[in-house]
């Protein structure tokens, strides 16, 4: 159910602008079985995983959610913060215990805003994971409901 792994922090930011996002983390712990969030909700946060998994998923009118993927060591959970409006596109369940580095949007789109160098660099890595996240929504759901799967041709 994997793809290839989405763009890290520490491989998309340089190092000076990882420390200074750094500053403003907040280390959070969810117990397995843990909702993130819930598809539509108010997007204020995101996440970077240190250890656990997380599974995205998509609400399927008339079918249980479809998980998308599964997301762990490094990997960012949430960019529905960074375009308005702010609205979780996925849901997010924590499937083990999760440690992560939480980050308050609000802060982050201020630093953004002070530092456009920094907020170039976020918004090409969340661009980067918004991107394969399309990809792999897609891919998923093909496997699930198309006739043929995603390896079909029309």
């Amino acid at each position: 159910m994997n793809a290839p792994s989405t763009p890290s922090m520490l491989r998309a930011l340089p190092a000076g602008q990882q420390r200074q996002l750094m500053r403003h983390a907040r280390e959070v712990s969810f117990p397995q079985g843990t909702r993130l969030f819930e598809e539509g909700g108010h997007a204020d946060r995101f996440w970077i995983i240190r250890t656990g998994r997380v599974e995205l998923d998509m609400h399927v009118p008339g079918r249980r959610a479809a998980v998308i993927e599964s997301l762990g060591h490094n990997e960012l959970v949430g960019w529905s913060w960074l375009f308005a409006p702010p609205v979780w596109h996925l849901g997010a369940e924590a499937t083990t215990p999760v440690r992560a580095y939480e980050f308050d949007s609000a802060t982050v789109l201020d630093l953004c805003r002070q530092d456009p160098e920094l907020g170039n660099a976020v918004g090409r890595w969340v661009g980067q994971v918004l991107a394969h996240r399309l990809r792999a929504s897609r891919k998923r759901l093909l496997d699930l409901y198309a006739p043929y799967g995603a390896g079909a041709s029309v």
